[in-house]
């Protein structure tokens, strides 16, 4: 006895499993637009092949006002004195940007240029937000114009207290999609291709944060609030905040665990501190000699629980006395905190 096998030409069609399951490039057309990349370049360094400004740093950031706002985390755009902030489109036009409001606790600032009718990324609300519910994150990893990971929410309240972040009163969303350096300040988009969140750093593979919107959302309506009261100003303007360039991550005992595992030679012996997830070059961290994936445990003999350890002896000291673990090396550093 033969089976007959019949196949209908309309029970497979690719071309409509592709336009039907492709939403994330469905998301990708409708935000990248709005998406850029941010290129911190020296005044006073040339790269000695081209003779153009060093780069010292980069990110990402994304538009949120047609007339030229631009939104990014504030460890992106913060430097030394003697830099130029660069800013390219997705069409490829680059702009001069000016920092015109910045807040290192909760990590934000904005950027402007002299551009209008630009495309404005849509802002979405973090407070419905679920675990598993997918997302996609955009930037420009190693200056690679609007890279795209995407993945899941894998928390949508990791608490400040949990992970010693910046902002003690701020709960993070943490995801699995990729994040890396130049990811920072880019979007975090739902599938309605909307911003949910400002992507900060990654702690290790699969582990990555993201500012809900919403936060953003409360410093964008007190920077416009300032502008209407003060006008536009740039942060040159005032420049009273001290940095050392470093983003921080304040390691729990369960972020120990985590690192000790995908990191060789951390001691096991050290359980409090802050991991340095980002050094900005020429800035007093790097002169110091501060370098990525150092744990800092003292700061002027005082043990370090959290960032705010290091951002209150640097708002306090005119020189600081690091102590750091570098694999099972333990060094002691001297760094000087300079104004912005």
């Amino acid at each position: 006895m033969h089976s007959v096998f019949t196949i209908h030409a309309t029970s497979w069609n690719g071309n409509d499993n592709r336009n039907r399951y492709n939403f994330i490039a469905d998301v990708v057309e409708v935000s990248a637009p709005a998406v850029v990349y941010i290129e911190i370049q020296s005044n006073k360094r040339h790269d000695s092949y081209t003779g153009k400004p060093s780069t010292i740093s980069n990110g990402s950031g994304f538009i949120v006002g047609s007339d030229g706002l631009i939104l990014t985390n504030a460890h992106v755009v913060t430097n030394r004195p003697n830099t130029t902030v660069k800013v390219r489109l997705y069409d490829g036009t680059t702009y001069v940007g000016l920092v015109e409001d910045i807040d290192l606790r909760s990590d934000l600032a904005t950027v402007r240029i002299k551009k209008t009718n630009l495309p404005v990324m849509k802002l979405g609300s973090s407070a419905n937000l679920r675990p598993g519910e997918f997302v996609v994150a955009i930037g420009s990893p190693l200056a690679l114009n609007n890279t795209i990971t995407s993945g899941v929410i894998s928390s949508v309240n990791r608490q400040s207290q949990e992970l010693g972040l910046r902002n003690k009163q701020m709960a993070y969303i943490q995801t699995d999609a990729a994040i890396t350096f130049g990811n920072s300040g880019g979007p975090l988009v739902n599938l309605n291709g909307e911003a949910i969140g400002i992507n900060v750093m990654k702690v290790t593979s699969g582990i990555s944060f993201a500012i809900p919107i919403d936060d953003v959302k409360d410093f964008l309506k007190k920077a416009e609030q300032r502008r209407k009261n003060e006008g536009i100003k740039t942060v040159a303007d005032n420049p009273q905040t001290k940095y050392i360039g470093v983003t921080m991550l304040s390691l729990t005992p369960d972020l120990f665990d985590e690192l000790q595992k995908k990191l060789r030679g951390i001691p096991r012996n050290i359980r409090h501190g802050v991991l340095i997830y980002q050094v900005t070059v020429g800035s007093p961290a790097h002169m110091g000699g501060l370098q990525v994936n150092d744990i800092v445990t003292h700061v002027n003999d005082e043990p370090v629980e959290s960032a705010d350890s290091i951002y209150q002896a640097v708002g306090l000291s005119r020189i600081l006395r690091v102590t750091v673990v570098r694999g099972m090396e333990v060094l002691h550093l001297r760094i000087e905190p300079e104004g912005i």
